[in-house]
């Protein structure tokens, strides 16, 4: 979990930086926005490859080779004084990222008792986001007092003692050090994925995690802080709480969204659903404010996009409850893409209204509603099918509502 943490954290540090990097490198809104870009469309699209690494190899080895690229990729960050150079730095981010969380849930699921894994799972999140309150107020910190260089050298060299960390203490299994899986022929690895996405439970945890992250995510990484300055006309100091708050909302809900589904398993969609709702209308409320939006509608507005966060990890509930273990972490990389292709539409969206139309952050904002259609259209579509799955496979439990 500390792993995690820090790989949030170096995923964060770029939310308070944005304006400083649009300055240092001398870019527009739309080639800013190519940063976390690049960074989700790396991460998201390494999900599967590395949900293969951990199924042959462990969680131990690939999430040690992760913070080791982490690290390295942090301090090339730090020293770019290009934004080729820089793109590639963040890049890497991207791939060391995606080699820690996949590691987590496999460890958590290797770890717990199965009543236990979907709570503790829904927990894992929000600690890990403490990564994102790392990398707020603390990051806009260490950039005013210390400059660019010494801020990210920084955060790298807490990468590295972490890393130290995860070679010394984390076990795949309680007992074994390190465990590999069979050998991945091309023909294993196309039946794995193919039998991991013909269930209906991960494509509809795939789609839980598109619609209920991108909102808080994208507030995150890049958009929240230049929002809250530029069109809420928010002082730097309030959009850093705002941010904080955020992540706040993310710790505190995760553990009792945790305990609902472990009690209601059977509605762990409607509860989504809900959520989503709720987030999109405060965010109408919010675009629709004649002028600059209240400063106790902005905290509405980062709470309830948080909690989005951890609802997020219920997609990974539904892979568990619809995979064998063998084949768990590939399923959970093809869920975990979701959330994160989202994010990532939506970055790029972003930056290119915001030139198109001189930076009209109401017009960039609302493509939100795209995102939220589609989502709940296909939320709504594949909980008939998983709940006609589970009351095949499991008519005992899954017959009657509980």
């Amino acid at each position: 979990m500390a792993a995690y943490l820090v790989a949030v954290f170096h995923r964060s540090s770029l939310a308070v930086a944005g304006l400083a990097a649009a300055d240092r490198f001398d870019i527009t809104a739309a080639q800013l926005s190519t940063f976390v870009m690049l960074q989700l469309l790396v991460y998201a699209g390494m999900q599967i490859p590395v949900g293969l690494l951990v199924d042959r190899f462990g969680p131990r080895r690939v999430m040690l080779v992760g913070s080791v690229i982490l690290t390295f990729a942090q301090a090339g960050f730090a020293f770019a004084d290009s934004f080729a150079t820089a793109l590639t730095a963040r890049a890497f981010v991207g791939v060391g990222d995606a080699m820690t969380f996949v590691c987590l849930l496999r460890l958590v699921n290797s770890w717990f008792a199965v009543r236990a894994i979907a709570q503790v799972t829904l927990i894992t999140g929000p600690v890990g986001q403490l990564g994102a309150v790392f990398a707020a107020a603390p990051m806009t910190f260490a950039l005013a007092s210390f400059g660019w260089t010494t801020a990210y050298l920084i955060s790298a060299a807490i990468g590295g003692v972490v890393t130290v960390l995860v070679m010394l203490f984390v076990h795949d299994e309680p007992g074994t050090k390190s465990v590999r899986g069979p050998a991945m022929s091309w023909s294993r690895i196309r039946t794995s994925l193919t039998a991991s996405w013909s269930q209906p439970g991960t494509r509809l945890g795939f789609w839980v995690h598109f619609t209920t992250q991108f909102s808080a995510t994208v507030l995150g990484l890049l958009w929240g802080f230049p929002f809250f300055v530029e069109s809420e006309h928010a002082s730097a100091e309030f959009a850093g709480v705002l941010l904080s708050v955020m992540v706040v909302a993310v710790m505190l809900s995760g553990p009792i969204l945790g305990r609902l589904i472990v009690v209601y398993p059977w509605h762990r969609s409607s509860l989504v659903i809900g959520i989503i709702l709720s987030i999109v209308a405060v965010w109408t409320l919010v675009l629709c404010w004649p002028g600059d939006a209240p400063s106790w509608l902005l905290v509405v507005l980062v709470i309830v996009a948080g909690v989005g966060g951890p609802a997020s990890m219920i997609g990974f509930d539904y892979a568990r409850s619809s995979n064998p273990l063998d084949r768990l972490a590939s399923a959970t990389g093809i869920v975990n893409q979701g959330g994160f292709f989202a994010s990532l539409i939506l970055v790029i969206a972003i930056g290119l209204i915001l030139d198109f139309t001189d930076r009209n952050y109401i017009q960039a904002m609302s493509f939100q509603y795209v995102l939220w259609t589609i989502g709940l259209i296909q939320i709504w579509r594949y909980r008939q099918k998983t709940r006609a799955r589970m009351k095949l496979d499991d008519p005992d439990r899954w017959g009657h509502k509980p």
